[in-house]
């Protein structure tokens, strides 16, 4: 592995290749890369190394949901004739085993780890004096290219009254070590279906407030199916609930949906917060350096530079699609742009998602109305669903189904998965999506029996479905019977 050169210096001025503000997935996998290739790298973070996705994100919602799970499976055992229980729930283990997951990974992002890379690492604000200058703790820093990776953190909403009471973010809500009765969770988006229905298997009643339509950024058909299963497990999920003020005070939370006459208040013991997210631009020094940016983040070209050339900006910070696998996404386009001079662009077409709820809900490309409205001509939708399948069924995972969609010629256009472990069946439409596969290469492959992943090539044999009722096919057949 080659090993940057050290920097060039002169007082507190640093000169380098690459200068990378956030030590987030998106900054750290720029960071690496470059040092890996030789590059003279600075990384700066204020806060801590990993950023959201380790620290307050991915990984402790995921350590919680894994939790929440065990707890849900000791009580719904009796169909596999082993006897249910009721879990003892320690939440102060459970905050624990957040903890340690976070530790275990920590080592990858550490400071120590990427200073073994070459890489320098500053560990204070970062801020732009002018076009070609970052100033960071008593260091100025200089580059051929910077990269912008800070991120996003928590909408706080100004909810009257929300000020004077104690509420959650995803921050602060893993700190937790105390038993929750009742959490109000004001938001149906991912962030707020995934740890309602964690915190309620781990003992809490929970109450979701969604102004609109929860999880409504996904296709209805299959949130339907998603929602439909966690009432049932018994979360209360308020849709078209307008939040027009909070009171209360730590254990009696009061929040009032609706206004006038039509008002009514949802009591609990505990509120956490989860409607989006914002990009962090503030105190970036952004117009100093010629960086053009809104609320709603940094302005990029769709190849990640800012209207400053020698800054690209990634992830989160730029808005859109905010995902850690995004921010890796854009880490890779970074480095081809920037060491390789490659005109690589981003093709947000191609990103899959996928919300960690019980069932799954993952989905990759178009939706069935997205293709409709875009493509204007005949579009296929094909469906399996996971009850048809004989590994589903040995699991009892048997709610949920595949949709695909292709157009007439068979070009998958998009596929969405709810159900069981559907973020990895996701995995090869996610494939044949960025690489603008036909259908019948879904067909061609050999599916080991039995796997869940039989369902994604049942779903697509559906589009010749029609085939043996058709007369064309038949007196083909028929024709070449007649040869012998």
């Amino acid at each position: 592995m080659p090993t940057p050169e050290t920097p060039s210096t002169s007082g507190d001025v640093m000169d380098v290749d690459l200068c990378v503000i956030g030590a987030g997935s998106g900054g750290l996998s720029v960071a690496a890369a470059a040092a890996a290739f030789g590059q003279k790298v600075v990384l700066i973070e204020k806060g801590l190394m990993g950023g959201d996705c380790l620290n307050y994100g991915c990984v402790p919602s995921k350590a919680m949901i894994a939790a929440g799970r065990r707890a849900h499976q000791m009580r719904t055992s009796a169909p596999f004739g082993i006897a249910p229980v009721e879990p003892n729930i320690d939440p102060r283990a459970v905050q624990q085993h957040v903890r340690q997951v976070i530790d275990a990974i920590a080592p990858n992002d550490s400071v120590e780890r990427f200073t073994g890379l070459g890489v320098i690492v500053i560990q204070a604000p970062g801020r732009f004096v002018d076009k070609q200058t970052v100033a960071a703790g008593d260091k100025r820093i200089t580059a051929r290219r910077f990269v912008v990776a800070t991120g996003s953190s928590p909408v706080v909403p100004p909810i009257p009254g929300l000020a004077e009471v104690p509420y959650f973010t995803n921050e602060t809500v893993f700190e937790n070590r105390e038993r929750i009765p009742h959490l109000i969770v004001i938001g149906g988006g991912p962030i707020g279906m995934e740890l309602a229905q964690a915190h309620m298997r781990l003992g809490a009643r929970v109450t979701v407030l969604e102004g609109l339509k929860a999880l409504g950024k996904d296709d209805p058909e299959m949130t339907a199916v998603v929602l439909k299963e966690l009432r049932h497990e018994g979360l209360v999920i308020r849709e078209g609930a307008k939040v027009s003020r909070v009171d209360g005070v730590a254990g009696d939370i009061r929040v009032t949906i609706g206004e006038g006459e039509a008002a009514e208040t949802v009591s609990g013991t505990h509120l956490l917060l989860a409607v989006g997210r914002r990009p962090n631009t503030a105190d970036l020094g952004l117009d100093a350096a010629g960086i053009k940016h809104e609320r709603s983040g940094i302005t990029v070209s769709s190849g990640l530079v800012t209207s400053n050339p020698k800054v690209f900006a990634i992830g989160d910070v730029i808005g859109g699609l905010q995902f850690t696998h995004v921010a890796n996404y854009h880490a890779g386009l970074v480095i081809r742009r920037a060491l390789f001079r490659l005109p690589a662009k981003v093709d947000a077409s191609i990103v899959p998602w996928v919300t960690y709820t019980d069932p799954e809900l993952a989905h990759v490309g178009l939706t069935e109305d997205q293709a409709r409205q875009k493509s204007g001509k005949k579009i296929n939708v094909l469906r399996w669903p996971y009850h048809e399948n004989d590994r589903a069924q040995a699991e009892r995972a048997t709610v949920g189904h595949v949709k695909v969609v292709t157009d007439g010629r068979g070009r998958i256009l998009g596929a969405t998965i709810v159900g069981e472990h559907a973020g990895e069946l996701i995995q090869i439409w996610a494939l044949a999506v960025s690489q603008k596969m036909k259908i019948k290469a879904m067909t061609a492959y050999i599916s080991p029996y039995p796997t869940l992943s039989e369902i994604n090539k049942r779903a697509a044999y559906r589009f010749y479905a029609t085939a043996p009722s058709s007369p064309v096919v038949r007196k083909a057949i028929a024709l070449l019977a007649k040869l012998g």
